[in-house]
């Protein structure tokens, strides 16, 4: 099995249950579309714990790693995993099927042409975390928006044209400049073999201007403040599937990048414009969870705590700490299964009784106690309540801003106050209070498929929340060796400049 290429297979599967459900005539009401491709991301998903129960933990190097001459003297295709992409690979392939299963009630229409839809969007999903070479990267990162325009342009609410397009819009002029990036790196090094140029370092008379080339498409996938507001608006218009896709898994990608090649890269320049990331993190932080606290809509709500969360990201990776960088990935896990898990109960609510607006519930505990409990569950880990994982990456990445920037640190804790206020705000107003609305009283409990999916989700969460363990460890060396290279060539340059 060494030689087996694990992680083009993983990068193909989805697409290959894509080819043979367009080929598949299906009727509207056929489930063998529906099993066909769960069937697919299951398979996709067991192939992806067996890459992590043969990744060697105790190395920093790139594992199963794969290259093919793609164009000669030019673009190779290069994949690897190390410690810090193989779990965004995990979480990946756990959500996807279960945004299939969750399909069951919100997707009436071309069945068959969402799932293949998802399936695409996981390829090239696993394709990012896994590029070794910056064009594949690019091609792969930029893909992805296309299956994620059409589900939000073609399966979303009532202004999903304008959402799709502004979702859109948004990503592709932020990448723009990160393809000239990618093309001035070419020029400079003559290799865009992300290995080599790790090897080489880039002359930090150009890092700067390509790191803020980069920056400009990280931020706006994060998204980060002020580029943030086609978020809320593509949560809001997707369907529940669409948005769980989104939450758990798209914004991670910037995260990534920043990890993978803003640091990696560009040590100097990250050092340059630390303060920048710090600044627009703590306004991220602040500015959306007050706004959370002013929306009426559950989905907004959750979309606006979405950018706060990944505020802490953004903060703890440029620390340039163990702490906060474990800290931010983990962070970035536990939002991915946390927010995909809120965006699905609110799917569910809005399944029986069309409606998003808070103002519509109240007093559905004696109703659905059963989703009761378990949107407990995941209101509790949106505010980091210890024992979830939500405390576990949210800890470790203030722990970290406390060594390095104590005046950031204070402010960012507030952040986590006001995160409480809305979460807990937001299931008062929904679960608790007076029966008002009588036509809640003819909501039936969660399904056999829904308890799955949210037991599934709180499984992990839960569980990383008592014993983190497995993904410090994963990470750890990983981390350790981007810290030491990155802390080395900053020394390098410093002596140069004197």
């Amino acid at each position: 099995m060494t030689n087996f290429p694990i992680l083009s297979s993983l990068i193909l599967l989805p697409s290959i249950g894509a080819l043979f459900l367009f080929f598949t005539k299906s009727s509207h009401n056929n489930l063998t579309t529906k099993y066909v491709a769960l069937f697919t991301s299951v398979v996709t998903f067991l192939l992806s714990i067996y890459l992590w129960i043969f990744f060697d933990q105790s190395t920093s190097e790139f594992q199963f790693v794969e290259e093919r001459i793609w164009i000669e003297n030019l673009i190779n295709y290069k994949v690897g995993v190390d410690g810090i992409s193989i779990l965004f690979i995990l979480l990946t392939t756990f959500i996807t099927p279960l945004c299939i299963i969750s399909v069951n009630n919100s997707i009436k229409e071309r069945l068959s042409e969402f799932l293949i839809a998802v399936l695409i969007m996981e390829s090239f999903m696993i394709g990012v975390f896994c590029s070794l070479d910056l064009v594949v990267f690019y091609l792969f990162f930029e893909a992805g928006l296309i299956p994620m325009f059409l589900i939000i342009g073609i399966w979303g609410g009532a202004r999903r044209v304008y959402s799709a397009f502004k979702f859109f819009l948004f990503t592709l002029l932020g990448s723009v400049l990160m393809l000239v990036a990618i093309i001035s790196i070419y020029w400079i090094t003559g290799t865009t073999d992300v290995v080599q140029l790790y090897e080489l370092g880039i002359d930090t008379k150009y890092q700067n201007l390509l790191w803020l080339a980069f920056f400009s498409s990280f931020a706006v996938k994060t998204p980060m403040w002020p580029v943030h507001t086609w978020l809320p608006d593509a949560h809001v218009e997707a369907p529940t599937a669409g948005s769980v896709l989104l939450a758990a898994i798209l914004l991670k990608m910037a995260g990534y990048g920043f990890i993978r090649f803003s640091l990696g890269l560009f040590p100097s320049a990250s050092e340059v414009f630390t303060p920048l990331i710090y600044t627009l993190s703590v306004i991220a932080i602040i500015f959306t969870s007050l706004i959370a606290l002013m929306q009426e809509d559950m989905k907004k709500l959750i979309a606006y705590s979405s950018v706060a969360h990944m505020g802490f990201v953004t903060l703890g990776i440029f620390t340039i700490q163990q702490q906060g960088i474990e800290g931010s990935i983990i962070q970035m896990i536990s939002h991915g299964l946390v927010s995909a898990a809120l965006f699905l109960c609110v799917g569910v609510v809005y399944d029986r009784m069309h409606s998003r607006l808070i103002a519509t519930y109240g007093g559905i505990v004696t109703i659905i106690p059963k989703y009761a409990i378990l949107f407990m569950v995941f209101t509790l880990a949106a505010l980091g309540l210890p024992g979830t994982s939500g405390f576990v990456g949210e800890f470790l990445i203030l722990m970290a801003a406390f060594k390095d920037n104590f005046l950031v640190a204070v402010i960012a804790s507030l952040g986590v106050i006001i995160g409480a206020a809305y979460m807990l705000w937001l299931y008062k107003r929904v679960i608790f209070g007076k029966l008002i609305n009588t036509e809640l009283k003819k909501m039936v409990d969660l399904n056999k498929s829904e308890i799955i999916i949210l037991i599934s989700l709180a499984i992990p969460t839960l569980f990383f929340g008592f014993y983190p363990e497995p993904l410090i460890e994963t990470t750890s060396v990983s981390i350790d060796n981007l810290i030491n290279n990155y802390n080395l060539e900053v020394a390098i340059n410093l002596e140069e400049a004197k």
